[in-house]
């Protein structure tokens, strides 16, 4: 009933910081699998993490055109996780009526 299996998940994420762009990507990682299976899952463990894409867009702006310049940036990656996952299969339990 209990099972353990290893998959590979991509995910992308964007963000003002860096950190921002990371945890944006790696909190979606939940949604994927549970988008694509239907079992339950007890333990989603990350294994491994690469980079696929990284990409900083910079911009800048001012005030009327020409007053207060600054400068924003835009952070975007896309991931790949390796993922252990430890889960139940509800179709094998039993049901009384």
């Amino acid at each position: 009933m209990k099972e353990q299996l290893t998959t590979r998940v991509i995910v992308s994420g964007k963000g003002e910081t860096k950190q921002q762009a990371f945890a944006a990507a790696l909190s979606q990682v939940q949604p994927t699998l549970l988008k694509n299976n239907t079992k339950v899952f007890l333990r989603i463990e990350p294994l491994d993490v690469s980079v696929l894409q990284a990409e900083e867009k910079v911009k800048r702006e001012k005030f009327l055109f020409l007053f207060l310049p600054r400068v924003r940036r835009q952070y975007s990656v896309k991931l790949e996780v390796t993922v252990s996952l430890t889960l139940i299969d509800a179709e094998q339990a039993d049901f009384i009526h």
